[in-house]
């Protein structure tokens, strides 16, 4: 069948795939570099608080891009549109290796500080030039980010039949475990031998080279002339989908959206707090050089993608057993909480490897609740009006992840370090999630929105 067919799409899955290997690549670079930032010998002296400030600075353009990046690409198409994304997130990256040289960093000193007296505002007054650049690079990159999913999902909604595109989107989305396995192999090794400014330019060499290939290949499936009668046949085989857009004012007069929001929110800031904490964490505790903080990470990011594949076995073992989708679900889900708890203790123990097994149980618990949120929302809206509620949670999530970041640098410098009451934090929002959407989706019943 696949011979007859053809198989270009998958090209276009995999152009797809690489992008958000891409996207995860950078996402983590500064929190593999963090250790080094922090030394004064750096030229930055990065501390904890600072750090906050600019995890801020990406998670609130991340939250804001949601907003806009969605019809923005709608209107000036996929191919434009996403390469918009890819140049503004890779020239982004970029300019992260301009913040330590002085014709950069003291005008940015300078700014800041004024707006610091100017706005009463002591925490702005004592800020470097290095960090508000940082900042403000981190900032642009958050936009630039926000467009990936948006695109992707577009990408193949346009590229690939109904009964296909729950693959197609599990292969792209791959990449983010891909890209999380790789940066902590290859950015610490970069670091070392070329210097930290290279960590963030080899990066954006990747986005370069991605763009390269995206201009060259994508085009339309009706407008590709690569693409067979047959195969285009194939693509446009779905019955047609309504494609009436649903308003959020719609969407939050609904329970079941409500428990959509409260899930996410209260549990993917977790998953950044891993991506962007985790690293530096390893290092201040136990002492692992940049040099040797790869495998760790390596085995925590690995068993996070074994959990994002059997979050979504289990409960359908569970209704095999001929367990309602409702009991089946929320059972699954219970367990993955449960999972996540032994994470409280991460602050308490003393072996570095035992720590990592803690976090690699929750990394991967994590992404089996994660697999299972977007799951409930196919389960109780139409698919014309998923992508919009599992977008209002995530921008929940990214908004309150800004709020959270600069608080979490506080944190560590009243404590003098100390990540413990972070990781009983971490470890007790899921059940109270769980909680939340038994309260207000008790039996997953589909909303009405006509």
């Amino acid at each position: 069948m696949g011979e007859k067919v053809g198989r270009y799409r998958w090209k276009i899955c995999a152009l797809l795939f690489f992008a958000t290997t891409i996207n995860y690549i950078d996402r983590q670079v500064l929190a593999l570099l963090k250790p080094v930032l922090q030394d004064p010998a750096s030229g930055i002296g990065l501390t904890e608080v600072n750090y906050g400030y600019i995890v801020t600075a990406f998670s609130l353009a991340y939250a804001l891009g949601l907003l806009v990046v969605g019809g923005f690409i709608d209107r000036v198409g996929t191919k434009l549109g996403y390469a918009v994304a890819v140049a503004v997130w890779g020239l982004a990256a970029a300019s992260h290796a301009l913040v330590s040289f002085p014709s950069v960093v003291a005008p940015l000193g300078e700014i800041i500080h004024s707006l610091g007296s100017a706005l009463g505002l002591k925490g702005l007054v004592g800020v470097s030039g290095a960090v508000a650049g940082f900042a403000i690079a981190r900032f642009v990159l958050g936009l630039g980010e926000s467009g990936n999913f948006p695109a992707c999902i577009k990408t193949v909604a346009e590229w690939f039949p109904q009964k296909e595109r729950a693959l197609a989107t599990g292969i792209f989305n791959s990449g983010a475990n891909v890209g999380a396995l790789i940066a902590p192999l290859a950015v610490p090794w970069i670091a070392i031998h070329w210097g930290w400014r290279w960590g963030f330019l080899f990066t954006a060499l990747f986005s370069a080279t991605w763009l390269v290939f995206w201009w060259r290949i994508y085009r339309h499936p009706r407008e590709d002339p690569k693409v067979s009668a047959a195969e285009l046949a194939y693509i446009n085989s779905s019955p047609p989908e309504s494609t009436i857009r649903v308003p959020w004012t719609r969407l939050l007069s609904k329970r079941q959206a409500w428990a959509i929001f409260f899930g996410k929110i209260l549990t993917d800031p977790v998953w950044w707090f891993y991506l962007f904490w985790v690293p530096g964490f390893l290092s201040r505790r136990y002492g692992v050089p940049i040099g040797r903080i790869g495998l760790p990470l390596v085995v925590i990011y690995n068993m996070s993608a074994v959990g994002s594949i059997c979050g979504g076995w289990l409960p359908g073992k569970f209704q095999s057993l001929g367990w309602s989708a409702n009991r089946a679900r929320k059972t699954a889900m219970f367990i993955y909480a449960l999972a996540v708890l032994p994470v409280v203790f991460v602050g308490k123990m003393q072996g570095v490897w035992t720590v990592v097994a803690l976090l690699s149980l929750a990394a991967a618990a994590h992404q089996a609740w994660s697999a299972n949120m977007f799951t409930l929302a196919s389960d109780m809206f139409p698919r014309r009006a998923v992508a919009s509620v599992v977008g209002l949670g995530t921008f929940g999530a990214a908004l309150l992840m800004a709020f959270i970041s600069t608080l979490v640098g506080y944190v560590l410098r009243w404590t003098n370090g100390n990540y413990a009451p972070l990781f009983v934090v971490c470890g007790t929002g899921y059940l109270t999630a769980l909680l939340i959407i038994q309260i207000l989706a008790p039996k997953l019943e589909m909303a009405r929105l006509d």
